[in-house]
């Protein structure tokens, strides 16, 4: 499956309104609400389900969608082969930022206007996928483009400095990329920056202007979501799961964890 789009109406109909057991995909997933009621769970955070809304799931992300009535939207999905194919770079989502591999990831609220022009997309997006025309999926990736520049455009909130922005989303971009790789053997702040040819401080800074959170946080932030994927999913002990990401001492990754949420690995585990 490269790419698909479904009414939210008709997957419930397929589960008979049953709720989902948490669950991930290998896939992007946009879900567009029109009307809905409930809770929709991404990565062991809680967001209301409400009317007019956008959410936008990364590969990975664990999520669960508890609906208390039929909801009416779409669901549209793709996969990573699907951007390669119609030349749309892994950078672009990247500097969209709608799009986080892990943790907070609240909806788009949309006011009318908003709602009308990302269905109207969608509307163009369903009726070419069901088409027959020889250059579908080509066209299906330029509306998709234009529903992300879209919901990018109506989230952005840019420094004034374009210097400064174009500097600390280079300097963001690179951290990332470098938390993806090395998280599972790097835990302090200070390793990145030596890397990244800056000061602890100023990386700390830097990431803390355009995401909220400082590098730190950032780098617990990607771990907790690990260990608690890896609770959640894998078979393996807490011990084991705390050595693979990094941790020599169990005590120390259930010290790290508790710290981070409050509870110890093994309470988690459990209550998944």
């Amino acid at each position: 499956m490269t790419f698909d789009i479904k009414r939210m109406e008709e997957i419930y109909d397929l589960k008979n309104g049953l709720v989902d057991s948490p669950h991930r995909h290998d896939f992007y997933i946009i879900l567009l609400v029109f009307k809905a009621k409930g809770t929709h769970i991404i990565d062991f955070n809680e967001f209301l389900l409400e009317n007019h809304q956008v959410f936008f799931l990364s590969p990975g992300q664990v999520h669960q969608m508890i609906e208390l009535e039929k909801s009416f939207g779409w669901v549209i999905t793709f996969s990573r082969q699907f951007l390669v194919k119609n030349n749309i770079d892994y950078r672009f989502i990247e500097d969209i930022n709608l799009f986080q591999d892990y943790g907070y990831t609240p909806p788009l609220s949309l006011n009318k206007i908003q709602f009308n022009q990302l269905n109207q997309y969608t509307q163009e997006i369903f009726e070419t996928f069901n088409s027959d025309s020889k250059f579908r999926l080509a066209a299906i990736g330029a509306w998709i483009k234009l529903f992300l520049i879209y919901s990018n455009n109506i989230c952005s909130t840019h420094p004034k400095d374009p210097q400064q922005l174009q500097t600390g989303s280079l300097i963001l971009t690179s951290y990332r990329d470098l938390v993806e790789q090395q998280f599972a053997k790097w835990h302090k702040v200070q390793q990145y920056a030596e890397a990244l040819h800056v000061t602890p401080d100023h990386l700390n800074r830097t990431i803390k202007s355009l995401i909220g959170k400082t590098a730190k946080e950032y780098l617990q932030s990607r771990i907790i979501i690990e260990a608690k994927r890896l609770l959640t999913f894998s078979e393996n002990s807490t011990k084991e799961i705390g050595y693979g990401l990094g941790f020599t001492e169990p005590a120390n990754f259930s010290n790290f964890f508790k710290k981070c949420t409050g509870h110890s690995p093994t309470t988690f585990k459990k209550n998944r």
